[in-house]
C-alpha cells in the first residue's frame, strides 16, 4: 500500500503585523494552544524559509462496514402477543410499542447481553409453562420483571426472576426467612408465577393484555381503574405510568429477542448455554456449615455455588438438610459420592 502522505502547503506572510490564528479545541473551547511548539511538522525543503506557516491537511479516514441508525429497523405492522392481534392499527398503541422498541435497540450492549442470557434462563420457563398449557410468549415477562437475573431485588421488596413482592410469594408458597428466599429459585417461581398468571387469565376473563397489567400493578388496582374508566379494553386504559409501560415493553421484548439474528446479529449459538446441574442433598450436623466448604468438597468454588443457589440469603447453613445445585460431574475423573437423605 503507498502509505499516506502528508501534504504541507506553504503560506507566505507578507503582510506586517498579520497575526497568527489561534488553535482552539473543539471539545474544550476554553483551551488555547498559545503556542505549537509540541507541534510536529515535516521538515522544510531545501531553499526555502523556516520561519514560514504551513497548513496541514491529513487525508480522510475512510471507515469500514455500514453505519447502522435506529431508524433502520422497523416495527412490523403485524404482531401478535399469546395467540392475539396487537392493535398496532391504533395510533397510541404503536407509539407506545415502538417506544419500547427503540429503547431496546438503543442500549445494544445490554440488549446483546440480555438475548443472551435467554440462553440459560428461557428453557426451564418454557418448559414449565408448556406442561401447564400457557402461551410461551410469557417467558419474556422474565427480560422485563427481572432481565433474567434470578437474584433480582427491587425497592418494592420484589424478588427473583419473576419479581414476587412477599405476599404474592407467601400466597403461592415460596417460603422466605433468614437462610433462604424461595422467590429468587428460577424453578420454584416459575411454577409459582405459572399458577398466579393462571389466576388472573380467569380473573380477566382469558384476556392476556389485563392479565399482565394485573400481574404489574395488582388485580384489585386494574379492575377499580377499568370500572372507573368505564372500559374493558387494556389499550384504553390510563393507569400507572409503570402498567402503561408494562405489557408495550413486554411486547417489544418478544418482538426483538424473539429474532437476536435480525435485530441485534446473534445466532442461536452466540447465546449462552444452559448449564448442567445436578441436585444433591446436603445434611448439616454441625451448628452451621460455610458454603465455601459445600463448594470445595462438590468440585466447584464459592462464586459459582451462590450464582446456582441465588436462594441462599448467607455464607452459612444452619443445622438442616439442603437441596443444592452443583456443576454436574462426570466419573471417573470428577465424581462424589451422594449423601443419603435422613
Amino acid at each position: 500500500m503507498i502509505a499516506l502522505q502528508v501534504l504541507v502547503l506553504a503560506l507566505s506572510i507578507t503582510l506586517s503585523g498579520f497575526a497568527r490564528p489561534t488553535m482552539i479545541s473543539a471539545a474544550h473551547p476554553s483551551d488555547q494552544i498559545e503556542d505549537d511548539k509540541d507541534l510536529v511538522l515535516p521538515e522544510p525543503p531545501d531553499g526555502q524559509a523556516e520561519q514560514e506557516d504551513r497548513l496541514v491537511i491529513l487525508p480522510e479516514i475512510k471507515r469500514e462496514g455500514e453505519r447502522f441508525f435506529l431508524s433502520s429497523f422497523k416495527l412490523p405492522d403485524k404482531i401478535t402477543f399469546a395467540g392475539v392481534p396487537v392493535p398496532l392499527d391504533n395510533w397510541q398503541v404503536r407509539e407506545r410499542i415502538e417506544y419500547e422498541f427503540y429503547q431496546f435497540l438503543e442500549d445494544q450492549g445490554e440488549s446483546i447481553i440480555l438475548a443472551k442470557r435467554t440462553g440459560r434462563c428461557f428453557p426451564p420457563a418454557e418448559k414449565q409453562l408448556a406442561e401447564a398449557g400457557l402461551p410461551d410468549d410469557l417467558k419474556y415477562m422474565l427480560l422485563v420483571e427481572s432481565k433474567c437475573i434470578s437474584a433480582a431485588y427491587s425497592k418494592a421488596k420484589a424478588s427473583g426472576p419473576w419479581q414476587f413482592i412477599p405476599s404474592t410469594g407467601r400466597r403461592y408458597q415460596l417460603k422466605s426467612d433468614a437462610v433462604r428466599d424461595e422467590r429468587r429459585n428460577l424453578e420454584m417461581s416459575t411454577e409459582a408465577a405459572v399458577k398466579y398468571l393462571q389466576y388472573l387469565k380467569d380473573f380477566r376473563q382469558n384476556d392476556w393484555f389485563l392479565a399482565m397489567a394485573s400481574y404489574n400493578a395488582g388485580e384489585e388496582r386494574v379492575r377499580k381503574l377499568l370500572k372507573e374508566q368505564k372500559i374493558t379494553d387494556y389499550w384504553k386504559m390510563h393507569g400507572p405510568r409503570e402498567t402503561m409501560r408494562y405489557v408495550p415493553r413486554i411486547i417489544a421484548a418478544k418482538e426483538i429477542y424473539s429474532q437476536p439474528e435480525k435485530y441485534l446479529g446473534l445466532s442461536k449459538k452466540d447465546l449462552y448455554i444452559p448449564l448442567e446441574t445436578e441436585t444433591i442433598t446436603v445434611n448439616v450436623k454441625e451448628s452451621q456449615r460455610t458454603l465455601t466448604s459445600i463448594a470445595e468438597e462438590f468440585g466447584t468454588y464459592f462464586l459459582e455455588l451462590k450464582m446456582l443457589n441465588p436462594e441462599f440469603k448467607k455464607d452459612v447453613l444452619p443445622h438442616g438438610t439442603y437441596q443444592i445445585r452443583v456443576p454436574r460431574q462426570s466419573c471417573p475423573n470428577r465424581c462424589f459420592k451422594q449423601e443419603s437423605t435422613p
